[in-house]
This record gives C-alpha cells, sequence and structure tokens, in this order.
C-alpha cells in the first residue's frame, strides 16, 4: 500500500478513536490498520498517537499532520471526482442513518425509484432512533427530526412533520375521551419518548388560542423508538402524540382516534445532515437531492 493509502488510514484512525473501529469502517484487518500507522510514524520519525487499551489519542504532531494532510486528501478527493464522470454517474458505497418510522414509512417504500436513477449507489442503511456521531461511526448523512443539535454539520431542511393526539378506541372506551391537556396529569395515562441522550421523557405540548401548555402526563411506559411508541399506542397503554404520516392510515382504518381534538400539537423539523467534507461527494449530492424531492411530495410533511 503507498503513503497515501497509509495517510487515509491514519486519519480514520484519528477521526474513529481506536484501531477497532477505523479497520471495521475501512474494511481492513487491525493489524494492517496497525502497520500502516507504525510504517508511516516510523517514515516522518514522529510519534503521531498515543495508544492506550481503550482509546487512541492524537499527540501535538499528529494532530498539526492530521490537520494538513486532511486538506491534501480531501484536495485529492475533489481532483478525482473531477476526472471521472462521477457527477454524471454517482457511484460507490453510502452509508446513511434515518429513523425508524421515518425509515419504513416514507424512504424504504421509495427507494426503487432511488436505484433506478442510481443504480451505481450501494446505499448501507442504518436505522435508528438513538444519534449517532457522524465522524465516528463514518456515517456521510443523516435524516433526523427535531433541533439541531451540532452546529458544525451541514443542515438541508426537508420540511415540517406535524404531531396529532391519538389513542386506541379500547382505551377512549374503558377511560373517556380527554378534552384538555391537564387531564393526561390526572385521570388519563400517557405513552411517553424519552431522550436516548438524557433519558427524560419529552414534554406533551399542545396549544390552543395562542396559549401552548407542556405537560408530562401521567405515564406507565415510555420508549425510545418511534415504532415502540405507536405499537403502545394501539395496545392501549395511553394517550400519545405520534406523526400525521404514521397516524393518517391507522386513523382512517379506525385502529386510533384523534383526541384533545381542540388543541394543535407542534411541528418537527426534518433535516438531512452530513459533514462539511462531504458536501463536493456526487453520491451524498445525489441522495440529498432525492430525498429533498421525495420528502416535498409527500403529503404528510409540509413544506414551504
Amino acid at each position: 500500500m503507498d503513503q497515501i493509502q497509509s495517510i487515509r488510514v491514519f486519519a480514520r484512525v484519528v477521526e474513529a478513536g481506536t484501531f477497532t473501529k477505523a479497520a471495521e469502517s475501512l474494511d481492513l484487518p487491525k493489524g494492517t490498520v496497525t502497520k500502516l500507522v507504525q510504517q508511516l510514524e516510523a517514515r516522518l520519525k514522529v510519534k503521531l498517537l498515543n495508544r492506550t487499551t481503550r482509546r487512541v489519542t492524537v499527540t501535538p504532531d499528529g494532530a498539526a499532520y492530521y490537520e494538513r494532510t486532511t486538506r491534501v486528501l480531501k484536495d485529492l478527493d475533489d481532483i478525482e471526482a473531477s476526472m471521472t464522470n462521477a457527477q454524471a454517474k454517482p457511484s460507490g458505497r453510502l452509508r446513511v442513518d434515518v429513523g425508524t418510522s421515518v425509515a419504513g414509512q416514507i424512504l424504504i417504500p421509495a427507494l426503487a425509484d432511488f436505484y433506478r436513477r442510481f443504480p451505481d449507489i450501494q446505499l448501507d442503511l442504518g436505522v435508528t432512533d438513538r444519534p449517532v456521531d457522524l465522524i465516528t461511526d463514518n456515517v456521510d448523512c443523516v435524516i433526523r427530526g427535531g433541533d439541531l443539535q451540532e452546529q458544525s454539520l451541514v443542515a438541508r431542511r426537508l420540511g415540517n412533520v406535524p404531531l396529532v393526539a391519538v389513542a386506541s378506541p379500547a382505551y377512549v372506551k374503558a377511560r373517556g375521551m380527554p378534552r384538555h391537556p391537564s387531564e393526561l396529569e390526572r385521570e388519563h395515562t400517557t405513552v411517553n419518548f424519552f431522550s436516548a441522550r438524557t433519558g427524560r421523557p419529552y414534554a406533551h405540548e399542545y396549544t390552543r388560542d395562542g396559549k401552548t401548555l407542556e405537560v408530562t402526563g401521567r405515564y406507565q411506559l415510555s420508549v425510545n423508538e418511534s415504532n415502540a411508541l405507536t405499537a403502545a399506542v394501539l395496545a392501549g397503554l395511553g394517550v400519545s402524540d405520534i406523526p400525521t404520516f404514521t397516524a393518517e392510515p391507522l386513523l382512517q382504518r379506525g385502529q386510533l382516534v384523534r383526541v384533545l381534538e381542540d388543541w394543535t400539537c407542534p411541528v418537527i423539523p426534518l433535516y438531512v445532515v452530513y459533514p462539511p467534507n462531504r458536501h463536493l461527494s456526487a453520491k451524498v449530492r445525489a441522495f440529498v437531492e432525492w430525498a429533498a424531492e421525495l420528502f416535498s411530495r409527500h403529503p404528510q410533511v409540509l413544506t414551504g
């Protein structure tokens, strides 16, 4: 392997934080990754990394070398892209991470269209409601709802997803129809969604006549995955707020009923997010543009 490959491997170790994760993301044996970094250090006569049993940290010399070489690697990638037909025909392996309900109900059903347009892109789709680290996990882009936590990433807004308060017919028959959000703190039961970051449940938010109320609700069950939230409401375990793209077919079939109909739930902003160094990647641009078009056409996603 040449010197450029050694530099790429070193950069991946820095970004991943361990030799094991770097090796997995590069599809190389861990021993090969370790050897390449050692050879690079020997050639430079400089220690680039400090190794511990759990993690790798960058030395001051290593940090300076990483900063300069990543710019060179980016320039090389841009040159290679400009000398091929990648712009006209994006290709290669693309890692995308997306939330579970968006994946199952919007993205995956439309992927046949994506592959008709871009048959040479191999998509690795991570499906989880837990946040991922795009750099450490070597993810090209993510589709996520809610406020952005990392301002250094590039984000494109795909639209807004309205929420609707719902319960099962069996729940309403047994417990009655809630009419005011305050009832969720007393005589009714909620199903809550808790943050994977903090472990705390998100509040239920309702607005009427310019007045907004936030209630935690009297809950027995809290989950951190959107399909599980819907399943719990369908099972009659309580009231909750779910995306309209999930709720509409269930409401039409009579499996759920709307509650608190005089109140409106908030809308959740939906973004496709990627690291700044991916903006010139033809495959990333192809996916982002396709996703923006897909969500702009969806009847339950508000755009504009």
